[in-house]
Order: structure tokens, then sequence, then C-alpha cells
């Protein structure tokens, strides 16, 4: 199922009778769901020996809900803070997604970004953690999707809400997007709505509201995420080429991903004046095989598209300059705080301190 089509179900927008039989199904099975979180979640609240701290600071940055919050674009800007700071800093992931032996589509977009930045990935994120200090002699670590893994302790919980659909649709997965109940956010040290300009002031402070009832703590902060601009690849698979993201205006475009939330992609374009003539979802964290490159080529063909426009994500994947004779380009970005920046910088200040009081 494509990720807007699961949306389209939970949220009630799908409508007959099949898919409120589909829907009736869902909430089933969300009650043993329901129980394992909130299981899981009790023993590490009661068990503090359950959860291992290492020999530098950590900086976890997760969401509450599934699909794409802006996580990867926050972690490159927290990277940067830090290393603005003059700490070493290794990124922590689970590496969902990635085929054996290989690095899954957020470590390679983030090599190209961060390249003084080392991107570690294994289930085993405690292991990895002490690596990054004994072996690469890190400083402090970043906890990719870290809400959810708690056998890792952390300094700073930092959680992303999406501010198109922050609470799930109000179900936990399966029958809706929430991987944890919303109460659970009063683990978190700081609280970030993304895309805060997709939605109205008035649906900002709403949020904000009840953020504040469950988690009164948390730093509140809003960003956005900002288109940076096209890059292209050359035959060895760098980045060659880099143009303005202006340069799509009014242009008859192919786009296509493979992301959790391919709405925000889409609207993303759209504000960008492109004339999207097809629009391809693959499902996250998609492989590319030889079938969909050619598919991807028949459709930019058929649809006389002048370009062929994908995410940073997918880019590295395809790994091609061309869809036949068409240029593929991926639209780059990047999170801007809009408030809460100077609390958060305060934060990772802490951080940097910490680090290097450890490394002394």
């Amino acid at each position: 199922m494509r990720a807007s089509d699961f949306y389209d179900l939970v949220s009630g927008r799908r409508r007959g009778v099949l898919a409120s039989l589909l829907r009736a199904g869902l909430a089933v099975a969300e009650a043993p769901y329901r129980a394992g979180v909130w299981w899981r979640n009790r023993r590490y609240d009661k068990r503090s020996i359950l959860t291992h701290h290492v020999e530098a600071p950590v900086v976890s940055i997760g969401n509450l809900t599934l699909g794409g919050s802006g996580k990867t674009p926050m972690v490159k800007w927290v990277c940067r803070k830090l290393r603005e700071e003059g700490v070493r800093v290794a990124i922590l992931s689970r590496g969902y997604g990635a085929q054996e032996g290989k690095v899954n589509d957020e470590a390679l977009e983030l090599e190209h970004a961060l390249p003084d930045v080392p991107h570690l990935q294994d289930p085993d994120r405690v292991a990895m953690a002490h690596t990054a200090i004994e072996e690469l002699a890190a400083q402090a670590l970043v906890l990719d999707d870290g809400f959810q893994h708690r056998r890792l302790g952390r300094d700073l919980d930092i959680v992303l809400l999406d501010a198109t659909e922050p609470f799930g649709f109000g179900r936990v997965f399966p029958r809706g997007a929430l991987r944890e109940p919303v109460a659970s956010l009063n683990r978190a040290d700081v609280v970030c709505l993304t895309r805060a300009d997709l939605v109205e002031e008035s649906a900002r402070r709403e949020i904000h509201a009840r953020i504040a009832r469950i988690a009164p703590h948390a730093l509140w902060c809003e960003s956005i995420t900002t288109p940076r601009s096209l890059i292209g690849l050359d035959s060895s698979g760098k980045v060659a080429i880099e143009e303005p993201v202006e340069s799509i205006q009014g242009r008859r475009i192919l786009a296509f991903c493979g992301l959790g939330n391919p709405a925000a992609f889409r609207a993303t374009l759209n504000g960008l004046g492109a004339e999207i003539v097809e629009f391809i979802e693959f499902p996250d964290h998609y492989a590319y095989w030889r079938e969909d490159i050619e598919r991807l080529e028949s459709s930019v063909r058929s649809c006389d598209a002048e370009l062929a426009l994908c995410t940073h994500k997918d880019l590295v994947k395809v790994m091609l300059s061309e869809l036949g004779e068409t240029p593929l380009r991926a639209l780059t970005i990047e999170s801007k705080l809009v408030r809460g920046e100077e609390g958060l910088n305060k934060q990772l200040r802490r951080i940097a301190s910490l680090a290097q009081q450890e490394d002394t």
C-alpha cells in the first residue's frame, strides 16, 4: 500500500463499505500494538538499568508518527550547529531500508551534506555509540530517529511533529499513524513543529496549547523546510551540478519519490511554481531496480516532461544524471527555525560544553 493510500484510509478520507471494514480490522490490530508499546515504555520507566549511558552526550532526534516529519533536515541542522562549536560529531541510526552490506538512502544523503560527520548504521545503537567514541573519537552523538529507541540514554530528546498531521489521526498504528500515544511526549526535552508554514497560525497555537498540557517543561520550537537548490550528479555519483530552485518555475516536470510523506514533497514543488505533469510514488526507502528506471524513462517521454525531479534521498539511489534524454535533478532542502531558535541553540551549547568536558 502506498503511503498516500494508507493515510487516506486511516484518516477516513477513503469512503465506502470496504474502507470501513478495513478500518475496523485495523482497529482490532491496534489494541495489541498499543499494549506492547505501553509495556515496553513501562519497563524503561521503572527499570533505569535498561538504559545504557555512554561517555559522550547524545542528542536524539525523533518523531511521534510514521512517515516523514523532517528528521533529516533537522539532523543536518543540529550537526552543523555542534560542528560550529568545535565538537566532533557522529550520527547513529538503525539503517532502515538498507540493503545487506550497504547503508541506506539517508546515510548517502547525509554523506553528501555533511562530509566531515561520520554516519554509523546498525540496529545495536549502543554498540555503535561505543564504536563512534572509541574508534572515531566522537565527542557527541546524534541519534537519528531515536525517540522510540530507549536503550541508549540521551542528554537531549528532540521530537518533531509535522504540522500538517501532528497527532497521527488520533490513533496508534495500524489504525492511525501514531508510533505511540501522544502522552509519550512528556519524555521530550524539545518539541519542534515542522512545516509550520503549511498551517494557519491559529492551528499552530492549538497544537502548542495541547503540547504545553502534556509536556509543560519542553522547549517549543517551530521550523519551516526551505528549498535550497537543485543538484545533479556526474558519472561517478558526485554532485556536479547545482541550480537555483527558481529554475523549475513554469517547467513541465515529472516528479517521483520514495518517502513516508510524499504529499509534502508535492506541496513543496507546487509552491515553487512547477507544472507537475506526472507524480509517481514509491514506498518509503525504496530500492530502485532497472525496471523502475525504465518505467520512469517511459513516463518522462509519454508526458513530454522537460525535467525529471526527485528528492536527494532518491537521487543517491538512482545515481543518474538523466532519465533517457531528460535531465534528472534532486531538490535539496534545509530546516529553518522560525521560533525557539535561541532556546535550542542554548541547549546545543550545553551539549557542546558537556562534550568538551568529557573529552578532557
